[in-house]
């Protein structure tokens, strides 16, 4: 199928998003069109990717013959010893600046990919094929990298755009039906924060996006929460306001998965769900969103069974842990913590609006576990 492709710009680079069903096949031919000096190519991959998706890449790319890396994917591996390692590797093979890395994977494999890309000569080549839904409509587009610390997460990185990126929705195909609700996570924050039309399109075609029912769907769904953040990061490519609204629920996310130790009892699509409905019935409480457009919130959550309580993830002796993760949140500028709400569907509050202190948003958390 023929790739269409919308193009973010930025102030340090323009680069096209390519999207399309099963397009992967055009790699090699995007590769030469947009980064015609290259000469190698190397592949960061996730080892559990069905074998087919490695195998037709491999064909596209034939003619560069290129070195692929695989790993087993979890938090843990974005770490600064892990990328070390692949930095070290990559500057044996004698990579240039003119060279390509890719990354195959979800948001954890391509944060750590564009970290090790943007430090490998003070930049290579980088083109980023997200293969689960969260990535494509998240992580992928922005530039963001990142690697963990014991303090937090995604505290130690940089932004780096890259050269390009391809959605293909096929790849989507085989993500068990968690990782779809996990990626839904992030198209429903854009629609809650910046466009209410599209909220109302997904509360008709919401179960059919995160069920694969529906393909065209599927693809309007992301490409549109993509254009969203696309404009949203050409006007605020490093997160000195405007982009700071992308955090809706994500400071509370944060906190609840680095107080879980990012185990797998909870994903980062679900802490982001919870997050949100913590924002918004916080926005409720703060008498800034209307009980009408909560409850509109929460019945479209109950619709598609979507986790939105603390109380089944987390107990009251947990919340200690949570707000002192949330107190770490790299966009507090001091010893508050600065949240996102939002005033209705579709917008959201101005970044550095609204400040609590620890003990508000303790007892505001332990209400919420009772």
């Amino acid at each position: 199928m023929k790739a269409t492709k919308i193009v973010v710009k930025t102030a340090s680079k323009s680069y096209p998003i390519y999207f399309g069903n099963n397009i992967i096949n055009s790699l090699g031919k995007l590769l030469k069109k947009n980064i015609p000096e290259t000469k190698k190519v190397f592949i960061i991959s996730d080892k559990k990717l069905p074998a087919y998706v490695l195998k037709k890449i491999n064909k596209s790319l034939k003619i560069y013959n290129p070195k692929v890396y695989k790993f087993i994917v979890s938090e843990k591996l974005k770490s600064f010893n892990v990328a070390n390692k692949l930095i070290e590797d990559l500057l044996k093979e004698n990579i240039n600046r003119s060279d390509c890395l890719i990354a195959l994977g979800g948001g954890v494999l391509g944060d750590l990919s564009a970290f090790v890309a943007n430090l490998t000569k003070r930049g290579i080549k980088f083109i980023n094929i997200p293969t689960t839904l969260l990535s494509q409509v998240d992580s992928s587009i922005g530039g963001k990298t990142a690697v963990n610390s014991i303090q937090g997460k995604n505290l130690i990185g940089t932004f780096y755009q890259p050269d390009f990126v391809m959605i293909d929705v096929h790849l989507l195909n085989t993500l068990p039906h968690r990782e779809m609700v996990c990626g839904y996570s992030e198209i429903l924050k854009h629609s809650l924060i910046k466009d209410k039309k599209f909220f109302m399109w997904l509360l008709k075609n919401g179960k059919e996006i995160i069920n694969r029912s529906n393909i065209k769907s599927l693809e309007l769904a992301i490409k549109h929460s993509c254009k969203i953040k696309a404009k949203i990061i050409s006007a605020d490519e490093k997160e000195n306001s405007l982009r700071m609204v992308l955090n809706f629920g994500h400071t509370f996310a944060h906190g609840f998965e680095a107080a879980n130790k990012f185990a797998k009892k909870i994903n980062h699509g679900e802490a982001v769900l919870i997050g949100m409905m913590m924002a918004s019935i916080l926005s409720y409480k703060k008498k800034i969103l209307s009980y009408k457009e909560l409850n509109l919130i929460e019945q479209h959550y109950v619709d598609l069974n979507l986790p939105m309580s603390i109380k089944k993830m987390f107990k009251k002796k947990d919340i200690e842990k949570i707000v002192n993760f949330m107190k770490k949140d790299k966009k507090n500028f001091n010893k508050k913590i600065s949240l996102i709400l939002i005033e209705k569907i579709g917008k959201a509050t101005k970044p550095n609006s609204f400040y609590f202190d620890e003990k508000f948003i303790k007892r505001f958390l332990i209400s919420l576990c009772i």
